[in-house]
């Protein structure tokens, strides 16, 4: 870390020519993070003005090597926040953007740091940590918080903004078209044998025949769930990870938002947490915040089922690349998300 310590401290004293004596302190990298980026936390200390200043910032790297997404732009990520700012919907400041990967290695951006908590991923909220300690009560107002700061990007008229560079270019003259297009391309991407992922084409089949038309047209956060925001209390205080943004029928931020809890319960063998609202009521509460229509939640609870489990096909194949998992792991093929995907399209008529 003294080395990247060094550069940093080399490329912030270029930003901010009316300080001194910079100094970074506590530079680290979190424990538990996220698959498809990297992330570095520090304290950046200095005086301005003749008095002493401290800050508390994040980075957040492209990532390197064996990645989840064939490509990744921090550039867009930095520039949908910067945007939503204004907006109601909760999000870090935005400082930095960084689009020359030689000061670090890698394209970046740098965003003031935020007290407060994540819901876990790994180990999964529902089995450990600050959530599970919560009393029912202090969890609904969790995930009642998460929700209305979702639906907050929904509101958002992203043509003022500028936010028309979400529109996604692959073939296709409707955003669910492009966007199936997407993980079409992804699936074959993401694996090395579509024969060995046959739930993953099943539900790419299904998607395909069953896609619906004229759609509204709405920001979509993308990885739309509890363990992508920070919270102070049970207070949704941002909203972070956007590189899965696009345009399209929002409806689909709720079914992630529903299916991922649900592939980290359900698709685990265990039980959700009490209190956490149920499925049905959470859809509704949406459909009140927004006024937006519910009448293809079913259809984009299958799409979020069908991008997961590929998302996860891609993860164990890096996982296995790097030696964290043995070579010879079904869990690619059979997981969390390929089991929960697998029963919803025989609930589908499959």
């Amino acid at each position: 870390m003294q080395d990247t310590a060094r550069k940093l401290q080399k490329w912030l004293t270029a930003r901010l020519p009316q300080s001194s004596d910079l100094r970074i302190s506590d530079l680290s990298s979190p424990s538990v993070t996220g698959f498809s980026s990297d992330t570095l936390l520090f304290d950046l200390e200095r005086v301005e003005s003749g008095r002493p200043k401290r800050d508390s910032l994040v980075i957040r790297l492209e990532p390197r090597g064996f990645n989840v997404f064939p490509s990744y732009d921090v550039g867009l990520q930095f520039k949908i926040m910067k945007a939503l700012a204004s907006t109601d919907v909760p999000v870090p400041e935005m400082l930095w953007h960084e689009p020359d990967p030689a000061p670090l290695g890698a394209r970046f951006y740098v965003m003031r740091r935020l007290d407060g908590w994540v819901p876990s991923d790994n180990p999964p909220y529902n089995t450990s940590g600050r959530l599970f300690e919560m009393t029912p009560d202090e969890r609904a107002a969790v995930w009642w918080s998460g929700l209305e700061a979702m639906a907050c990007v929904h509101y958002a008229d992203w043509q003022h903004l500028g936010l028309d560079f979400l529109e996604r270019t692959e073939p296709g003259t409707t955003p669910l078209e492009r966007h199936l297009r997407y993980y079409e391309d992804y699936f074959e991407w993401s694996v090395a044998d579509r024969k060995r992922y046959p739930i993953i084409q099943a539900g790419l089949d299904w998607l395909y025949r069953n896609a619906p038309k004229d759609e509204p047209r709405r920001v979509c956060w993308g990885d739309s769930r509890i363990s992508n925001m920070i919270f102070q209390n049970t207070k949704c205080v941002a909203v972070i990870d956007w590189e899965m943004a696009s345009l399209g029928n929002p409806v689909q931020d709720l079914a992630w938002f529903c299916m991922l809890d649900c592939c980290f319960s359900e698709g685990l063998g265990i039980a959700r947490l009490e209190g956490l609202p149920s499925y049905e009521a959470t859809a509704q509460r949406w459909h009140e915040l927004t006024g937006l229509p519910l009448e293809h939640l079913r259809y984009y609870e299958i799409f979020a089922l069908v991008r997961f489990a590929a998302i996860m096909a891609r993860v164990i194949r890096q996982m296995k690349h790097y030696e964290i998992m043995p070579a010879d792991f079904e869990m690619d093929v059979d997981n969390l998300a390929s089991v929960t995907l697998a029963k919803r399209l025989v609930t589908a008529g499959m």
